[in-house]
């Protein structure tokens, strides 16, 4: 199974979520595109709060210095990002692939975000509340159906909005793979919980 994992916006929770996911199911781990903090990405918070030996954490097709858009934080380094040069890595096991922002963040002056998702995979949406954040969320699910490919889950992270998630849930009909709390940290036995949590959803994707 490969799941591609993206969010409603910048600092939702994807990487948190994908750690969960990942030691869920023991995956593999592949972030495309990494713009900025290249000394402590998220394939290195990934490594970091997981705890099974079976992950593989491949390398990124394009690592750019500037915590900025990929397009922008390209054209910083001078080069162009290529879909051609952005190659799923080839495994056994299952794959999580983490997108970088929302659906429509830019590659370049032709492709999104949007255009990494193949007719395999599996999405989950991560979605956050905020105010705005109900009109974010339909928003990048009906942009993802509107491209062809089918919402699989929702993850909810941070403090429980009832209401705000019930209109999603229902106005959507997507399933609801978990919430993630307001954690005082993410460590390696605080993501094995919601690993345990997540994991009966997960597998039924």
């Amino acid at each position: 199974m490969k799941i591609f994992v993206t969010g409603i916006s910048t600092d939702v929770g994807k990487t948190i979520a994908s750690s969960i996911i990942v030691e869920a199911l023991e995956a593999d781990y592949w972030k495309p595109v990494q713009a900025g903090d290249l000394d402590n990405s998220d394939s290195h918070k990934i490594k970091a709060r997981i705890s099974n030996t079976k992950t593989k954490i491949f390398e990124n097709s394009y690592k750019l210095n500037t915590p900025a858009s990929p397009h922008l934080a390209a054209a910083i380094d001078g080069i162009t990002i290529d879909l051609k040069e952005i190659q799923e890595p080839k495994t056994e096991n299952h794959l999580v692939i983490e997108g970088a922002g929302g659906i429509f963040v830019p590659l370049n002056e032709k492709d999104t975000i949007a255009d990494l998702i193949r007719p395999d995979y599996k999405i989950i949406v991560v979605s956050r509340h905020y105010l705005g954040s109900i009109n974010h969320t339909l928003l990048t699910i009906e942009a993802i159906q509107r491209n062809g490919s089918k919402v699989d889950g929702i993850i909810f992270s941070g403090s429980e909005n009832k209401s705000t998630e019930s209109l999603i849930l229902n106005k959507t009909g997507i399933k609801c793979i978990g919430r993630i709390d307001e954690e005082p940290f993410f460590d390696q036995n605080v993501i094995r919980e919601y690993a345990d949590l997540f994991r009966e959803k997960l597998m039924d994707l």
